[in-house]
């Protein structure tokens, strides 16, 4: 299999615990029931380094688990300059993400940039809120959020790479 036939997507958001943890663990979880593991890499990463090396929020981990995904193996880093033109996909969870990424981003690799949310297009929001100061009820409404994009994103890589 040559570098082409495999896929790589970053998601991010500001500290890399509530967010884009959650959304690697949903479409990563979504790419396992696809049967595309071994095409489609998943990874996330955060804007900022305040929690490195750290698990997700446990009230993200406790949605998920609710839901039958585990986040537990998902550790908190920080965007890197190499992630730029490692990643073919890198998907901001809000537009404040998404213009610290387009600051650092090479111009050559801009075009690898989206809100995470564009993928989920019958959603009002177009950006994932931050739970992280919120309660309950903001992770839940968090991971439908993710849920619904990751599957129009899967759908979208799907047909661009031509994966079956």
């Amino acid at each position: 299999m040559s570098d082409q036939d495999f896929v790589r997507v970053l998601f991010v958001c500001m500290g890399n615990i509530c967010r884009s943890p959650t959304a690697e663990g949903v479409f990563r979880h979504r790419v396992r029931n696809a049967g595309l593991a071994d095409r489609i890499e998943t990874d996330s990463a955060g804007t900022h380094g305040y929690h490195i090396g750290k698990g997700p929020d446990q009230r993200s981990q406790a949605e998920a688990r609710n839901r039958g995904i585990d986040l537990s193996d998902i550790r908190s880093r920080r965007v890197k300059a190499s992630d730029f033109s490692y990643f073919d996909w890198i998907l901001a969870m809000d537009r404040e993400n998404l213009s610290i990424l387009e600051s650092e981003s090479p111009d050559a690799e801009r075009h690898k940039l989206h809100l995470f949310l564009k993928f989920a297009p019958d959603l009002p929001e177009e950006e994932v809120p931050d739970p992280y100061y919120g309660g309950e009820r903001g992770f839940v409404h968090v991971f439908d959020l993710i849920d619904a994009a990751a599957e129009g994103l899967l759908d979208t890589i799907r047909r661009q790479h031509g994966l079956r």
